[in-house]
């Protein structure tokens, strides 16, 4: 017991001498029953190596929305890619939703305010012959059978008069509308991606009657530029001939919900394409449905 507090004493008398870090490690010596003191780790202090980063994702991963497109990234890859937390979606931003019954009929509106079922998956979905903008298979290369026909006769004259066009995202499932969303969202906020992708099941590709568009001119990207090519113009000119509109036109924002979007055809049948253009109306306006004012998502 002697020898202890001659020890303590000769390490009191040096503490002076030692580094303050220190101490707390001979004081424990001394007194076993004593918790060494550690500083906490300040704010922004860097993580341990080898964090990941969740729902890191590529680029390739947001092809199916506007913007960007990159011909080599596309693919049943990107596709298959592991979606991001899931994310609560916002609600319409004024009046009611509603869910729409003649999801069969071609002339069918799915916007902001009316919504496809969940489960609804088109019966006759299938490939159409055109060029795309990617290789491989994928579910984006599918339209309803009578649309991918149209689509088909529209290429073919479109390579008749050497306007290159290829398709770039065509049937889009809920479920993968859910994705790319929540990518969005994650991304962006929810606000923000409300303005650039659909909420599920308020996105025309879901009733397999769109398919995008581009051309090599803008490196096949679904931006408004493409809409000042020769291939753009010809595209808004002969689309009608063929059962397509160009379904969020310039100027009519405020009634579609949509912004302007040159790439997105929709087929409603030759007749009424026909007459949609030349009148210069909206698919809302020529069925003399309400606008959707204040929204600014995409389809």
């Amino acid at each position: 017991m002697g020898i202890r507090l001659l020890i303590a004493s000769l390490i009191i008398v040096g503490l002076a001498a030692v580094g303050v870090a220190k101490q707390d490690e001979l004081l424990q010596w001394i007194d076993p029953a004593r918790e060494p003191q550690f500083t906490p780790a300040q704010p922004g202090q860097a993580e341990q190596p080898g964090t990941e980063q969740a729902g890191a994702r590529s680029d390739a991963a947001q092809q199916d929305d506007h913007g960007g497109q990159n011909p080599s990234a596309g693919g049943a890859e990107a596709d298959d890619a592991a979606s991001p937390a899931e994310p609560e979606p916002p609600t319409a931003d004024e009046g009611e939703v509603v869910t729409v019954s003649n999801v069969q009929d071609v002339m069918v509106v799915v916007n902001k305010r009316r919504e496809l079922p969940a489960d609804y998956v088109p019966p006759d979905l299938v490939a159409p012959d055109i060029p795309f903008s990617f290789s491989g298979d994928a579910p984006k290369k599918l339209m309803r059978a009578e649309a991918a026909k149209a689509l088909e006769q529209l290429f073919a004259a479109a390579a008749a008069e050497q306007i290159e066009l290829a398709g770039v995202s065509g049937y889009r499932s809920y479920a993968r509308q859910q994705e790319i969303f929540n990518w969005n969202a994650q991304q962006q906020g929810l606000e923000e991606a409300n303005k650039t992708s659909a909420i599920p099941g308020q996105s025309e590709h879901q009733t397999g009657l769109a398919m995008d568009v581009s051309s090599p001119s803008v490196g096949y990207a679904l931006v408004e530029e493409f809409g000042e090519t020769k291939e753009g113009k010809w595209l808004a000119e002969h689309a009608p001939r063929y059962g397509f509109i160009i379904r969020y036109p310039k100027g009519k924002e405020a009634i579609t919900g949509y912004s302007y979007e040159p790439w997105h055809l929709r087929y409603v049948g030759v007749k009424a394409a026909q007459e949609i253009s030349e009148a210069g109306l909206t698919l809302e306006e020529y069925l003399g449905l309400a606008g959707n004012e204040g929204s600014k998502t995409k389809g």
